[in-house]
C-alpha cells in the first residue's frame, strides 16, 4: 500500500513538473510568436522557427527591392482600429489607375521586404497600392500580434478607408502575403463590399492553431497535445479569442468573392496542404498555383513570369462583369 502512495505521488510529481515546464515552454514561444518586441537573442534566428532554407540569391533581390520600394514616394495615412490602435498605411498612386490593391505583409516583416520584388510588376499594371503596415508591428500600434484573428477586422476598416478616400468606381482587390495572406483570407468571409472584387493569398496557412501546432511538431519537434489548449489559454487572455477560433477554411466556405491562392511547392514553414485544404474550402471561384522549388513566399522570385500570367489571368475574370 506505502509502495503504491509513493508511486502515486512521485507520478503526480512528475506530472506537475511536466505541466509546469511545458507551460513555460508554451508561454516563451507564444511571447515569440505574439509580443510585439521579438526577444533579443532569437533576432536574426526566423528561420530555426520557421524551417525555411537560407537562399542567399533571394534574400539579396529581396533586399534590393525592399530598399527601392522603402525610399520610393509614398503617402503615408493612418487608420483607427475597432480598438482604438492607430494603424499606419503607405499609399503609392499611379497614373490612369486600373486597380487598387491593398497588401498586407507577413509575420514579423515589413511592407517593402514582403513586396518589393511585386511592386514593379503592380506600377505596370497600373496598380494603385496601400501597403499596410499590420498592428504591433513597424509603425502601426497593438501589443500583440493576431495572426489574423484580430487583422481581420483591420482589414475591413482599411477596405473603407479607401473606399471613403479613392471612392468605389475602381476596382478593390485584397492581397497578403504568408500571415497577410490568411489575414486576407479571413476577411473574405466577413461580408466584403461590393468594392472588392478579389481576394490574392500568396502562402496562407490555415489558423493560428494550425501553423502554431505544425511549427511546434514539425520544426520544432516538440509535443502539442498539452501546449495546444496552453496556447489557446494564452490566446484568449490576449486577443480575447482563442486560436482555432476562425479559420480560413470557416471564412472560405462562407465567401462570395473569386480567390486566387498562391503557393510554393517546397515551402518549410507552411506546407502546402493547407493550400489545398484552401482550395478545397472555397465556395467562391478559386484557383490555386502551385509553384515548383519555391520555399515559402519565394513565388515569385522563382517563377514570376508564370505568376504574373496567373494574376493577370485572375483580374481579367474578376473585371469581365460588374457582378460577382
Amino acid at each position: 500500500m506505502k509502495k503504491r502512495t509513493k508511486a502515486t505521488i512521485a507520478a503526480s510529481a512528475a506530472a506537475a513538473v511536466y505541466g509546469v515546464a511545458a507551460y513555460g515552454a508554451t508561454k516563451a514561444l507564444m511571447d515569440v510568436a505574439m509580443k510585439r518586441d521579438l526577444p533579443q537573442q532569437l533576432h536574426g534566428k526566423g528561420s530555426h522557427l520557421t524551417g525555411e532554407r537560407e537562399d542567399e540569391g533571394y534574400r539579396a533581390a529581396q533586399r534590393e527591392a525592399a530598399q527601392k520600394l522603402g525610399t520610393s514616394h509614398t503617402e503615408t495615412v493612418l487608420l483607427r482600429s475597432r480598438e482604438g490602435l492607430t494603424l499606419v498605411g503607405h499609399f503609392r498612386k499611379v497614373e490612369n489607375a486600373e486597380r487598387i490593391l491593398i497588401a498586407f505583409h507577413g509575420w514579423r516583416s515589413t511592407w517593402y521586404r514582403d513586396f518589393g520584388q511585386l511592386s514593379e510588376f503592380w506600377e505596370r499594371e497600373k496598380c494603385s497600392v496601400l501597403y499596410v503596415e499590420q498592428r504591433a508591428q513597424n509603425e502601426s500600434e497593438g501589443a500583440y500580434i493576431g495572426f489574423g484573428l484580430t487583422e481581420r477586422y483591420d482589414c475591413l476598416g482599411w477596405v473603407r478607408w479607401v473606399m471613403d478616400h479613392c471612392g468605389s468606381d475602381l476596382p478593390i482587390y485584397l492581397t497578403g502575403i504568408s500571415m497577410g495572406a490568411t489575414t486576407v483570407l479571413m476577411a473574405a468571409g466577413m461580408g466584403l463590399p461590393e468594392a472588392v472584387r478579389g481576394v490574392i493569398a500568396d502562402s496562407a496557412y490555415t489558423s493560428p492553431r494550425d501553423i502554431w501546432q505544425y511549427v511546434m511538431g514539425h520544426n520544432l519537434h516538440l509535443p502539442t497535445l498539452l501546449a495546444t489548449p496552453i496556447a489557446d489559454g494564452i490566446c484568449k487572455k490576449r486577443l480575447a479569442a482563442g486560436a482555432g477560433s476562425c479559420s480560413t477554411l470557416v471564412s472560405l466556405a462562407e465567401t462570395d468573392v473569386p480567390v486566387l491562392l498562391i503557393h510554393g511547392e517546397d515551402d518549410h514553414f507552411v506546407p502546402l496542404k493547407m493550400a489545398r485544404e484552401n482550395l478545397g474550402a472555397c465556395h467562391s471561384h478559386c484557383d490555386l498555383l502551385v509553384v515548383p522549388g519555391a520555399d515559402h513566399a519565394m513565388s515569385y522570385y522563382m517563377d514570376r513570369e508564370t505568376y504574373e500570367e496567373a494574376t493577370r489571368r485572375f483580374w481579367q475574370r474578376c473585371e469581365k462583369s460588374e457582378e460577382r
